[in-house]
């Protein structure tokens, strides 16, 4: 099934503002979504770059245990592995082996960057903890998605 994600920071496929990259505010952009599936328990959301030069795309947000009520996630999301605003929450390990949403800044004229966001709802409450990595929670959460949304966007420097 797939869920609708979007955010008013910037269109599907276009530019990321740069208040929300690491050569501005560095802030997590507004996320909203609309039409989870049935029987949502959890959701989960990374962000990642596949343009990075390295051998795996770059991460640059793990958040999960967000609760099916919430309709979405405000700007500027704190940096702790452990979240109680605007829910409790958890954050694992970027790129950087911080917790967090670190934004957008690829090296200097590498050309343009895509950056997924994507979120995934979860037909379970997963028993993880605070601080994981992405391989270790796309693991633990592969048998239990029901569904999945995706948005993208673009930074060049």
């Amino acid at each position: 099934m797939v869920i609708e994600l979007k955010t008013t920071a910037f269109a599907d496929g276009g530019a990321i503002p740069k208040k929300y990259t690491g050569d501005g505010q560095d802030v997590s952009p507004p996320l909203s979504w609309v039409g989870l599936p049935a029987g949502t328990r959890e959701l989960a959301l990374i962000c990642d770059d596949p343009d990075a030069p390295t051998a795996e795309p770059w991460v640059h947000w793990v958040i999960y245990k967000i609760p099916p009520d919430l309709p979405g996630l405000p700007e500027g999301i704190g940096k702790a592995v452990r979240l109680k605003e605007p829910a409790p929450m958890l954050q694992g390990k970027n790129s950087w082996n911080t917790a967090g949403y670190r934004g957008p800044k690829p090296p200097p004229d590498h050309g343009i960057h895509h950056y997924y966001f994507k979120l995934y709802a979860l037909e379970a409450r997963l028993s993880v903890e605070a601080g994981v990595t992405k391989a270790t929670l796309l693991e633990e959460m592969s048998v239990h998605i029901l569904g999945q949304g995706q948005l993208m966007g673009t930074y060049l420097r």
